[in-house]
Formats: structure tokens, sequence, C-alpha cells
């Protein structure tokens, strides 16, 4: 038997949810058939799969040792670099992701080297801010995420309750995100949005643009954007997401015939890797909190953007792109 404490983080979560984070090595139909058949219990009494968890609840589960036998304690192994933070509260953590980092393992990408999610951790587990020993589900996660060869801010949830109302926030447009990239061309008119609908390929990991009369599948997406610049062969805009699909910046600027400089899906990258351009040029450089709900109150009102010597082809536009 394993009797488990619901603490902090795991309130207010359904009991399935749970126990699928905290035996992540039990198959999802046996939690169902564990519950059907009152082996897994709630405060000691029969439990659905929907039950709403509070903190200080027990959690029994009576299963074959090899689904409840839980870690032997020892300490975890965390990289010894630290994120690079730009703000940080009790609840949140504002970070700047480099080119070439991924955000997590899993994205489909092999990783090389450390993941921006491991930096987290590790900064937090140093800081007695995350005991992984202590935690039945959850872990420091990210609230929104950026590709790989793409620079700029993410957003980490150091707590449950902070993702949760990280996660209602964007969803709700709460926060604003703006970006900047280089663009081939000049977009006409020099602001406006782009509209339509993606569709995502997953044998080529890219995205298709509808105008109009998309297939089955296919999500809205909605990008505005701002000319900041502008020379004979390259410009410089600001693009907000109003929606916050896969590739959707790099894809709508190409579909409106202005991929972005050194894009090797959505553009022509021969002359773009002669100029030095080997990945998209492509940052996520600012956040602006509207309204945000409880417990992330502090942030209402706050703007986050990267200083101009962290967005890696900024100078190099000014001093070389834009007079060529």
């Amino acid at each position: 038997m394993l009797e488990l404490r619901i603490g902090k983080n795991d309130s207010g979560q359904r009991l399935d949810k749970f126990l699928s984070k905290a035996l992540s090595g039990m198959p999802f139909p046996m939690i169902y058939r564990l519950i059907r058949q009152k082996k897994i219990k709630l405060n000691r009494k029969r439990a659905e799969p929907s039950s709403l968890l509070s903190e200080g609840d027990t959690v029994l589960v009576f299963a074959p040792p090899r689904f409840t036998e839980r870690g032997a304690g020892t300490a975890p192994v965390f990289p010894q670099s630290d994120p690079d933070v730009l703000y940080e509260d009790e609840n949140v953590l504002v970070l700047f992701k480099p080119e070439g980092m991924l955000v997590h393992e899993g994205d489909g990408e092999k990783p090389e080297g450390v993941t921006l999610i491991a930096l987290v951790s590790g900064y937090l587990y140093r800081k007695g801010e995350y005991r992984p020993e202590e935690e039945n589900s959850f872990a420091p996660a990210l609230a929104n995420r950026i590709d790989r060869n793409t620079s700029g801010l993410v957003l980490a949830a150091k707590n449950a309750a902070a993702l949760r109302a990280l996660d209602e926030a964007i969803r709700e447009r709460r926060v604003t995100k703006k970006y900047l990239c280089v663009v081939h061309g000049l977009p006409s008119p020099s602001s406006g949005s782009y509209r339509g609908y993606l569709l995502k390929n997953e044998k080529t990991k890219t995205v298709a643009v509808f105008d109009a009369d998309p297939p089955g599948g296919a999500k809205e997406a909605r990008t505005d954007y701002r000319v900041l610049s502008s020379g004979k062969s390259f410009s410089l805009v600001e693009a907000e997401l109003f929606t916050g699909r896969t590739h959707q910046i790099r894809a709508q600027f190409s579909h409106a015939g202005h991929p972005l400089l050194g894009d090797g899906k959505y553009g022509e990258t021969r002359e773009d890797r002669k100029l030095g351009y080997r990945s998209q040029a492509l940052c996520s450089y600012y956040l602006r909190f509207g309204d945000m709900p409880e417990p992330l109150a502090a942030l209402s009102g706050r703007e986050v953007s990267l200083p101009e010597e962290k967005i890696p082809f900024l100078a190099d536009y000014h001093d070389r792109l834009q007079k060529i």
C-alpha cells in the first residue's frame, strides 16, 4: 500500500490527473480500474476519478509494489549554472532563453546541452524553493515555450497555483507578447494584421497557412505587425501574437511574401547563410501583464523587456543589414 498526503501543489486537481503524475509508471486504464475496484481511496473512502483534492487529504493506493514504490531519496542532479533571470517573485520567473537552447526535453528534437527547465529546477532547488522529495505531482514548469532557435522571454511558475493562473491569464489574453524579427522585403502596409488558419504537418514539422476555407484540424491564427525600420532588402518588424500557434510568426510572414531572415523552414537560406544567418532572426522581447488573477496580482501592469544587447540580431541590423 502507498499513502500519499496531498500538499499545497497537489490541491485543486482531479484525483485521476493527480495519480497520472504521482504514479507516472502506472497506465491510465489501470488507475481507472483501481478506482472502480475501490483499491484507490480518498480519505479512506470510496472516490471517483473526478474527485477534487484538497490540501491535507490522503490517498491510499493498493497496487503491486512495482507501481507504488517511491525513489530511494537520493539527491537529484541538476545543472550547476543558473538561468538568466530578468524578473522574479515568490510565484514566477521571467527568463531569457538564448538561441539554440531547448525549453525542455520532449519537443521532438535531440537536446544539446542543458534545457531551460533543467536550469530553472536546479536554480530553485539550490534556493530551497523546490524540494522534489516533498512533491507528489508538481515540478517547476514553463507557461509558454519558444522554438530552439528563437531567443527571448519565457515564463516559469514556481508552484501549481501560479502555473494555473499563468495558463488562465495567457488563455484570456491578459499577457501581451511581442517579438522582434528581421524579414525579407518591406511589408505593406507598414502596419497591419495577418489572419488565417494554420495546419500542422507532423511529418515535416512545418505548418501550412490558409487564408480561408481551412481543412479540418486547422487552427485560427492572428499576428499583428508594425514595421520599425526598413532598408532596401530587409525590414525590422515588431510582431504581436494574439494566438500562440506553432511557427505562427514564421509561417504567416513567409505566406505574406516576407520570410524571416535565416529561416530554413519557411524561406530561402542560401543567401542568408552568406550573411551569417543559419536560423531565424526572431526574438520574444516584450511582455506586459494586464489584470492578473490571484496569486499573481503583483504582476498586474508590469512590463518586462529585453535589453537591446540581448537581442542577437539587432545591432547587426542597424550596422549592416539595413544598408544592404
